[in-house]
């Protein structure tokens, strides 16, 4: 939050000094949100990008409404979980997406094509992981089409329009551009510091950090490579539902709410 309102507040003097707006416009943010507590709603609020996610049609959470929950996953590279975590879905009829980088597409090719048989979505992750914000318009292009081509490739798959920012770090002319090539950025609205694989913490800790934050519309973020997350993947849905919660493809979220 902090980091916001330090980019918030370099807009402001940006705006003050007469800046063009291609410079307002790529200022970079760390997408951050106000935690989920025993039901409440999640909020982007006090988070300084509201307006921009809201003008750039970027999902980061469903219909509040409604119980339904929408699983993702972030493949940088492959950890020896992604298997498990398939299996666990596989048994219990759930379906999710899996944002996806270059290397994970070379590396990986039998796990993409499982992925696509057994009715997942596979999303954009961007070849090589950078802050977007840093790169071209045209080095966005490339690196989204170079997934987008190589997991074609692979699965057959040639729509793929999804995308997951790198490291969460957006701004608005990244969330235009990508707008532009037809992709739809997905953030979350439920999350923990799962991705440090030198720090995982077991199975009960994954479970409590994710059931606590759960809540209509949840968009869950989980990274495959953490041994926790496969091992607790199967008490979580049961706990979801058990609380009345329906596991949804992204496909059925529709337009995002805000």
């Amino acid at each position: 939050m902090k980091l916001a309102l330090i980019c918030s507040l370099l807009a402001g003097l940006l705006v003050g000094q007469g800046a063009p707006a291609s410079a307002l416009a790529d200022v970079a943010h760390h997408f951050g949100f106000k935690k989920s507590v025993e039901g409440r709603m999640p909020s982007i609020n006090e988070e300084g990008f509201k307006d921009i996610i809201d003008k750039n049609g970027a999902i980061f959470l469903g219909d509040t409404t409604r119980k339904e929950l929408f699983l993702t996953f972030d493949n940088g590279y492959e950890n020896g979980y992604t298997a498990p975590i398939l299996d666990t879905l596989k048994a219990k009829k759930v379906p999710a997406i899996f944002f996806v980088t270059g290397h994970y597409v070379k590396t990986q090719p039998e796990l993409l094509k499982r992925m696509r048989a057994e009715g997942h979505l596979i999303g954009n992750h961007s070849w090589s992981h950078p802050d977007m914000t840093t790169i071209s318009d045209e080095q966005i292009r490339e690196e989204l089409e170079k997934v987008k081509s190589a997991a074609a490739q692979v699965t057959g798959q040639t729509e793929m329009i999804y995308l997951r920012p790198p490291r969460g770090i957006f701004s608005e002319r990244t969330l235009q551009v990508t707008r532009e090539l037809g992709y739809i950025n997905v953030f979350w609205s439920a999350a923990y510091k799962d991705w440090d694989v030198n720090a995982q913490k077991g199975a009960d800790y994954a479970y409590q950090k994710v059931v606590s934050q759960l809540h209509p519309g949840a968009v869950l973020l989980l990274h495959a490579i953490s041994k926790d997350n496969a091992e607790a993947l199967g008490a979580i849905i049961d706990e979801a539902h058990r609380q009345g919660y329906e596991f949804k493809s992204l496909d059925a979220l529709g337009q995002p709410h805000l």
